[in-house]
């Protein structure tokens, strides 16, 4: 049984009367973090190329379209270090639900599946069939089909969602949810700008594509990332067991956390900076960095951040969102690996056992970018506290 809409009751009589007014309070603050995240995610890395002595042009490039860059060849060593690395932070979490004991299924109320969601399931199923087949027809569009599939595969995750719980993000904060999808497409933006120093992915498919076409399309493709994963996010949060198993769990807090905050956000920013000269040993921290820089910002303001719920124990938005970044991830391969324009990999020692384009042990990467999907996503739906319980589904 959830205990959220409760503790939240003293707020509620005050709550409609103060919402416009701690919102605009919060959207100063929040701009300026994500202004001051943004300045560094882009200075770091170019400061430390020009440092190594590397010509900045290459990186300076507009739009910054990845180019295939050669990685040094499969280590066995590399690949059994990184999985031990990995089985280590998701271990916890694995046992955890293993130790959980099951409990009696309560008495849920069902709700109709929405009309629009049939539509979308229509939608949904037509850009697949578009998607991975080569109609003469379609030929002009083909090189588009990314942006339909995951529009149909959003509006169904929040069917299922209204499906199971009566409302979803979609329905219960229609703007603040498409205001995810220009976050999104800048969020992308900047690992595009990353992946420029790491060289782990390019595209196929775009020679054809001028400069303003590469980047209209790229940017309406980038903004569904975010509200993608935020849909998923939510429809796992209508499963009982996410609640149960990390609603309550081992309180996690610090004695100094503006000190904490402090060494994060230089040991982040130095890491970025060692991008361009070691990024065969730094690219993992690519998908980690964004999100310790706007955490670290919000700390040393004095702002409620996303990990604000660990010290109470409350685990669930940093299992929620990982788990649907790994959901989202899979779609994102699958449907990849079908399409005309398409991206592929390179990444230094552990490509190896692909399923679709992508390395067995990259998939690892989904679970630290779904933290970032959650530290991101709240700064729309909850610019004051983060993202809050009954937001997430």
């Amino acid at each position: 049984m959830r205990s959220v809409p409760a503790q939240r009751a003293p707020q509620a009589a005050g709550g409609a009367a103060r919402s416009g007014g701690d919102s605009a309070r919060g959207l100063g603050p929040t701009l300026l973090v994500i202004a001051l995240a943004g300045l560094i995610l882009a200075g770091a890395p170019l400061a430390g190329a020009w440092l190594a002595g590397q010509p900045l042009a290459a990186y300076l490039e507009f739009p910054p379209r990845p180019v295939r860059v050669p990685a040094p060849g499969f280590s066995w060593a590399a690949f059994w270090l990184l999985a031990a690395l990995i089985i280590a932070a998701v271990a916890p979490f694995a046992w955890r639900i293993l130790r959980m004991p099951s409990a009696p299924r309560a008495p849920r109320e069902r709700h109709s599946f929405p009309l629009w969601g049939w539509a979308a399931l229509l939608w949904l199923a037509a850009s697949w069939t578009l998607a991975w087949t080569r109609f003469p027809w379609f030929e002009p569009f083909q090189g588009h089909t990314f942006t339909p599939l995951w529009l149909g595969y959003i509006a169904v995750v929040n069917a299922l969602t209204v499906r199971r719980k009566g409302s979803s993000l979609l329905t219960r904060q229609p703007w603040r949810f498409a205001a995810l999808f220009p976050l999104s497409a800048l969020f992308w933006w900047f690992f595009e700008y990353l992946n420029r120093f790491v060289g782990n992915w390019y595209y196929a498919g775009t020679a054809d594509f001028g400069a303003l076409e590469y980047t209209l399309f790229a940017t309406l493709a980038f903004s569904t990332v975010l509200p993608a994963m935020a849909s998923t996010a939510g429809w796992l949060r209508t499963f009982a067991p996410f609640d149960r198993t990390f609603g309550r769990w081992h309180p996690l807090r610090l004695s100094r956390p503006k000190l904490a905050a402090a060494c994060v956000l230089v040991l982040t920013a130095a890491s970025l900076a060692g991008l361009g000269a070691f990024r065969d040993y730094l690219f993992p921290l690519v998908w980690i960095s964004p999100a310790l820089l706007v955490v670290s910002l919000q700390a040393l303001a004095g702002r409620a951040t996303v990990f604000a719920p660990l010290a109470c124990g409350d685990w669930r938005a940093i299992a929620t969102y990982p788990a649907a970044a790994l959901a989202c991830g899979f779609f994102w391969e699958m449907w990849n690996s079908g399409s005309l324009v398409h991206w592929e990999y390179s990444i230094a020692y552990v490509d190896r056992f692909r399923i679709f384009e992508m390395p067995l042990l990259g998939y690892a990467g989904y679970l630290p970018f779904g933290i970032q999907g959650a530290v991101i996503v709240a700064l729309v739906l909850d610019p004051d506290r983060g993202p809050r319980q009954e937001d997430e589904g």
